[in-house]
């Protein structure tokens, strides 16, 4: 799952720290879940550690639990991973994302385009017809636009978003 380019992107959005978080988890994973042991096995500093554990937390991606120390008798945090919460914001990024490109295939289906041909501008047709097929940039003249081919990229795009949005199990 860590090694999913979707979630190192996803850790990267979260920690502005991917490499750190990726090392950070994977330790975790492994089984050593105190900040100090994570910052010794990965060689990270610990505020870096801090830092990441913190961000992670803030998402849901990372719990702790807080425990006094007999010894020294401070606290100690014990950290989890939480791989659910990674599953949870990914196919939640990508609803969004369908639902966006969903909206634009509609605009695009629903409406009649215009181009200028010298500065690319377009104009829905209501637009067009008030400025009479003028473009209201250059004075140049607007034909019409077939949009079938950005309405099948569009499609593709919606496609892919559905299918990068399943992840790989760790």
């Amino acid at each position: 799952m860590l090694s999913d380019p979707i979630v190192q992107e996803i850790l990267m959005d979260v920690t502005d720290d991917e490499e750190s978080s990726v090392s950070i988890i994977e330790c975790i994973l492994k089984g050593k879940t105190i900040d100090l042991e994570i910052a010794e096995e990965t060689e990270i500093k610990l505020n870096t550690v801090r830092k990441v554990l913190y961000k992670l937390y803030d998402v849901g991606i990372a719990t702790y639990k807080k425990s006094n120390d007999p010894e020294t008798n401070r606290y100690i945090y014990s950290w989890n991973f939480e791989q659910e919460k990674v599953s949870e914001i990914i196919n939640k990024k990508y609803e969004k994302f369908s639902e966006e490109i969903e909206k634009s295939i509609k605009y695009e289906e629903e409406n009649m385009f215009f181009a200028c041909k010298a500065n690319g501008h377009r104009y829905k047709f209501e637009n067009a017809s008030e400025n009479n097929f003028a473009c209201p940039q250059c004075g140049g003249s607007l034909e019409y636009q077939d949009n079938s081919t950005i309405i099948m990229e569009l499609l593709k795009e919606k496609a892919a978003c559905i299918s990068k949005g399943k992840i790989k199990e760790i």
